[in-house]
């Protein structure tokens, strides 16, 4: 019987008794619990899918290791959220993160008013890890993993906010915690709690893109964006830049985190794509095969090519799309180094 059976099989208070007096495997069943929701807590605070992971864990031996300084005074879920929030603060004490405006221009010839800004350690978040959390008994938000806002754009824009504003403003407007257990969790007065969200709401909207009216929860891609999706890879899979530049908005932006290359507008990636097609230039890639996926509650395709002269399909990049109004206004491609996160194989034949 592994740890999470044994916790099932007893009354909660019982089983966070016996927790707290040590026993190791009813306090693994108890944590593993709430261990994709935090996860996506930390995701958020720190918009990379593999230092959210680590947080997490590191958030499950924190919590042992100081499990005496549960007092029962909350829940235990929300006990692990008050050392999961911590943990990614000090994680961003340690390491400074600011989002700055791209330094190198656009492969457009001529750069946007306003450049896009650089987020080097941003990540996609698989969907399949994004399934509702059953609610317990006096834990009302405890699906709140399933219907939180997690889209790329939200991501980016509250990425601007410093460390503790962003604490504040994911668990009392994402979340819905009162503004008195927020203080507690982060040891702040109810007024510094209330400050904090009164500085970070405007910046965080000023941050999201222009098209958006409101910055609240995303909902799964709807079945026109799952059509445009397939056109998309159709035009991919075919290098067909004609049919690839009719589903692209006129002030498109493709960017490419870690890497600082970006591209803004329809003729500059359509012109970059012409290149990547053609088998008479520099930096032509071979064929293409492309696999639906969903990242961060949005369309995306996993892309995988196949090298002149070979015969085998090696993953390769991973395109998450943002659409509006039938169009795709932004492309974010990430390295294949998460395929396993999204149960992707490395290779097709």
């Amino acid at each position: 019987m592994d740890s999470v059976d044994r916790v099932g099989q007893v009354d909660d208070g019982v089983a966070v008794a016996a927790a707290l007096a040590g026993d190791e495997s009813v306090f693994a069943g108890l944590a593993e619990r709430y261990r994709r929701e935090l996860q996506v807590h930390c995701y958020r605070m720190l918009a990379s899918f593999e230092d959210a992971e680590d947080l997490t864990q590191e958030t499950f031996l924190r919590a042992w290791r100081g499990r005496e300084t549960f007092s029962g005074r909350s829940t235990f879920r929300a006990w692990l959220y008050r050392i999961a929030t911590n943990a990614c603060l000090d994680f961003l004490d340690r390491n400074p993160r600011r989002p700055q405006p791209y330094r190198s221009p656009s492969h457009s010839g001529t750069d946007p008013v306003e450049r896009p800004y650089e987020i080097p350690w941003l990540q996609p978040y698989p969907d399949a890890l994004l399934e509702p959390v059953a609610p317990r008994q006096g834990e009302p938000d405890a699906v709140a993993v399933a219907r939180e806002t997690i889209e790329l754009a939200f991501l980016v824009a509250i990425q601007h906010l410093p460390p503790r504003q962003r604490a504040v403003l994911i668990l009392r407007d994402v979340l819905g915690w009162p503004a008195e257990q927020v203080a507690t969790v982060l040891e702040m007065s109810v007024a510094a709690v209330k400050s904090a969200l009164q500085r970070a709401r405007p910046t965080l909207r000023e941050r999201l893109p222009g098209r958006r009216l409101e910055w609240a929860t995303s909902s799964e891609p709807t079945q026109d964006e799952r059509a445009l999706l397939h056109r998309y890879m159709a035009a991919m899979e075919s290098a067909d830049t004609h049919a690839l530049a009719g589903l692209l908005s006129e002030d498109v932006r493709l960017t490419m985190p870690p890497l600082p290359m970006w591209f803004a507008g329809r003729d500059a990636i359509t012109a970059f794509a012409a290149e990547v097609f053609d088998p008479g230039s520099p930096v032509y890639h071979g064929d293409w095969r492309l696999v639906p996926v969903h990242a961060n509650r949005r369309p995306a395709a996993a892309k995988y090519n196949r090298r002149p002269g070979e015969t085998t399909y090696r993953a390769q990049s991973l395109d998450v799309l943002r659409i509006e109004a039938g169009e795709v206004l932004e492309i974010t491609t990430f390295g294949p180094a998460l395929f396993p996160a999204f149960a992707l194989p490395e290779a097709l034949d």
